[in-house]
């Protein structure tokens, strides 16, 4: 049995450090895909292994993240908690839901022992309140260790005090969802963060659906989305959704972006609505490269 896990690291502008994050993955995976945003200052692996294989592998990156990147002086748009931010295992077939669970926690325990603080959440969540990303994410990485020493806040695994460069991680299993941003030009500033803020479920919005607005530094803005379910919400409804808002307001959509691998069921019915950028389904769709992998690509 093979399992996909996509860690998200905080560090999208420094090359040098990001190969050095690449090569931490080491042996007995396939890695699928990498993408690295500057402004988000962020970059996302897509990996392929055996359980035993992908837990060393996260763990090497979680300690090569945890020497190479200092929260304390991190910036970029895309809120994050962590050198190594959000790690999630994620199950292809339900059968494989437990063993990807399995891994999630065994990766989160041996995080927890480089002294950095974990906390689960998706449906690892030790408690509702702990559910969304967000939760842990309010006030950023800065608000985290106050909420930690003073508040109570607890992790799942590791230190009860947040670590003073590597910050805390993220861990899940959960099966794939959708990456996926609208580029917008608009007439005035917090335009996309208005259209994050009304889309999103949290406000009423398509279940399953997470979105952030952010300005980027072309001058354009971002609305930055999560699908969890893109056989229920494939990308071509996202698509109508943000372009009508946008259009309310006087915005212009002007391209879209996918963030790692989606499954092919997430682009049904796409067509023509908003070029992706540099999109090519043999390397973007999971199906196609887990055909290559199979095949003994990487």
């Amino acid at each position: 049995m093979r399992l996909l896990a996509v860690p998200n690291v905080s560090e999208g502008r420094d090359f040098p450090v990001i190969e050095r994050l690449r090569e931490s993955l080491g042996p007995g995976i396939d890695l699928l895909d990498q993408s690295s945003d500057l402004d988000h200052n962020r970059t996302v692996f897509t990996l392929i292994g055996e359980p035993g294989s992908l837990v060393e592998s996260l763990v090497s990156l979680a300690r090569v993240a945890a020497g190479e990147i200092d929260m304390g002086s991190w910036r970029g748009v895309h809120p994050a908690t962590g050198a190594l931010d959000v790690c999630p295992v994620v199950w292809l077939r339900r059968e494989d839901r437990a063993q990807a669970e399995s891994v999630a926690l065994e990766t989160a325990r041996r995080v927890g022992e480089l002294g950095i603080p974990v906390f689960l959440y998706g449906d690892l969540a030790t408690s509702s309140d702990r559910t969304e990303r967000a939760f842990f994410r309010q006030g950023g990485v800065d608000r985290l260790g106050p909420r930690m020493a003073d508040e109570g806040l607890a992790p799942d695994f590791g230190p009860g005090n947040l670590n003073p460069l590597a910050g805390a991680t993220l861990i899940t299993a959960r099966p794939p969802l959708a990456a996926f941003n609208v580029e917008l030009e608009v007439p005035r500033p917090g335009i996309a963060a208005e259209i994050a803020a009304e889309i999103r479920e949290s406000a009423g919005g398509p279940a399953g659906l997470r979105a952030i607005g952010t300005e980027l530094s072309t001058g354009r803005e971002q609305v930055s989305m999560n699908i969890h379910d893109p056989a229920a919400l494939p990308l071509a409804d996202v698509v109508d959704l943000v372009v009508a808002l946008a259009t309310e307001r006087g915005a212009t959509a002007v391209g879209a972006e996918v963030i790692g691998l989606v499954p092919a069921v997430a682009l049904e019915g796409y067509d023509d609505r908003l070029p992706i950028r540099d999109f090519d389904p043999e390397f973007h769709l999971i199906e196609a490269r887990l055909d290559g992998a199979g095949r003994g690509g990487r």
